[in-house]
């Protein structure tokens, strides 16, 4: 007999889980009721949007858009493939904006180098360039570094301006 007496309260307890769930799916109040009214003779989109936790798990995987958009600046990108072309390249990634070479040695040069490039912006813009030079002891001075993003930034306004002629 002791055992009906405890499955009583725990059907009582399910039961009233149950129905609190029911009505955590019924409308909220008549107020909210005319407010989606409302919206839909105004013709407001009712879909439900993923960005707010709606949805399924399987939304994460999709991408956020169907177009894939790059953000790096075309004119800095090929320019700093040209300015430095006498480092072999070793990866490159168009979409992130990344360029990163081996070491090699400047025309009329007696320093190896090694660049690391991030275009991260799609401006024709000074901010948009990052460069990273190495040599085999340590990092370049600031005045190389300087100079090579000032030569890259040269060439892409170069390259723009003979881009716009056409």
């Amino acid at each position: 007999m002791a055992r009906h007496t405890f499955i009583g309260p725990a059907l009582l307890l399910v039961g009233t889980l149950l129905l609190s769930a029911c009505s955590a799916l019924a409308p909220e109040d008549e107020e909210s009721e005319g407010r989606s009214d409302r919206r839909q003779q105004e013709g407001e989109d009712q879909r439900p949007t993923d960005q707010g936790g709606g949805g399924s798990i399987f939304n994460i995987f999709k991408p956020e858009s169907e177009e894939a958009t790059i953000s790096v600046n075309k004119y800095i990108w090929a320019a700093s493939i040209e300015v430095l072309d006498f480092l072999p390249i070793q990866t490159v990634d168009p979409f992130t904006g990344v360029i990163v070479t081996g070491f090699g040695t400047p025309p009329n040069g007696g320093r190896a180098y090694r660049a690391t490039i991030l275009i991260d912006d799609p401006a024709l813009d000074a901010r948009s360039l990052n460069v990273a030079l190495q040599t085999r002891n340590g990092s370049a001075s600031a005045a190389t570094v300087r100079a090579v993003e000032d030569a890259i930034l040269s060439r892409a306004r170069q390259m723009r301006i003979a881009d716009n002629k056409f």
